[in-house]
């Protein structure tokens, strides 16, 4: 019994309190009460707050506080073996689920539908609002005029990663110069002095921020050293893949270059060039320092746990919902880039340069 409402038993992994609820929920007791009880006088947000804290601590809603969905959304990704491309899905449903929608999970594939084909499926639906997450607004190569087309239909959405200023709408980034510049800096501090970066294609435009803020970093670092009468400092760009095998594959290139640290777009990469350098008998990190890109799940496990830069990804999904409820609330959100401050996580894969 919470509040005078009986939850399920079966639902509850222990017994279900007040204060835990309203901790959660940041909220009093007496006002979870009152929206467990259905009563009036409690703001529609503080409502939402305590409804989206029963669905996070286990505990299964009154019947008589299940509401009809205020309406899908969909969710446009990538892919779903890139681990960060779930973490980013989970957080923005879990988000959306909180204020009453219905999330629809839409995932590009190799031979399956397009992100075209996916969207005129989700507005056929009578969709409320579209997250993109690092679609075709990314890819420099791409028309923007689909975006504008969407616009048109009166579908608010809002894009996650790769600003487009050709796009009217708001979107949500990680600073990618800023995180170049971050593991750059970590693998100076270790003494490397010839650094590798292994990223994606040079068309997307995450990838053409992190080549920026990798070769600005290494020019001052250069800079430095030389004013210092120090050894100099160099950096060298291979293009590749997303993936473990591009990963491996850049890494191979950027050995063969003397790089004794590399700096990779994302952690799948990383986890190829830990394989690349050890397919030459190399030892990660005594050898050769490697640094990922995302932090997603699993990584700090990895062998060695892989130091990497972290994407503040519940930060910058639930900043997206909330643009688009924005949107979709006739209170439209600044047609700008909100830039999210990236994170090093050091762990086992990095250490001093050899020799």
């Amino acid at each position: 019994m919470v509040g005078g409402v009986t939850l399920p038993a079966s639902a509850l992994p222990q017994p279900a309190r007040l204060a835990d609820i309203a901790g959660q929920a940041g909220v009093s007791e007496a006002t979870v009460s009152r929206v467990l009880n259905g009563k009036p006088g409690v703001a529609a947000g503080t409502r939402q707050r305590v409804l989206a804290a029963l669905d996070i601590l286990g505990y299964e809603r009154p019947v008589r506080l299940r509401q009809r969905s205020a309406g899908l959304v969909g969710l446009v990704i990538p892919e779903l073996t890139n681990p960060i491309f779930p973490a980013f899905a989970q957080v923005i449903e879990q988000t959306l689920a909180g204020y009453g929608y219905t999330p629809v999970l839409c995932t590009q594939s190799p031979g399956g539908a397009t992100e075209d084909e996916l969207v005129d499926q989700l507005v056929e639906r009578g969709v409320t609002g579209i997250v993109f997450m690092s679609g075709l607004h990314a890819d420099t190569s791409a028309d923007p005029s689909r975006y504008a087309r969407l616009a048109g239909q009166g579908v608010p959405f809002v894009l996650i990663n790769g600003f487009n200023d050709r796009v009217k709408a708001p979107f949500v980034s990680p600073d990618d110069a800023a995180a170049s510049r971050i593991a750059v800096r970590h693998l100076r501090a270790l003494g490397h002095r010839r650094i590798g970066l292994a990223v994606g294609p040079q068309r997307f435009v995450p990838v053409r921020r992190k080549v920026a803020g990798f070769e600005g970093e290494i020019e001052e670092q250069r800079e430095r050293a030389l004013a210092a009468g120090e050894p100099p400092v160099d950096g060298v760009v291979r293009h590749t893949l997303f993936s473990v095998e591009g990963g491996q594959a850049a890494t191979a290139a950027l050995l063969d270059a003397g790089c004794t640290g590399v700096v990779c777009g994302s952690d799948m990469m990383a986890l190829g060039a830990v394989r690349a350098a050890r397919q030459r008998g190399l030892t990660v990190p005594d050898d050769c320092s490697v640094i990922g890109f995302d932090d997603s799940q699993l990584i700090a496990f990895t062998d060695p746990p892989l130091t990497t830069v972290r994407q503040p990804v519940t930060a910058m999904a639930n900043a997206a919902v909330n643009a688009l409820l924005e949107e979709v609330g006739g209170n439209p959100a600044q047609h700008t880039e909100f830039v999210f401050q990236p994170e090093l996580v050091v762990r086992g894969s990095t250490a001093v340069a050899p020799g």
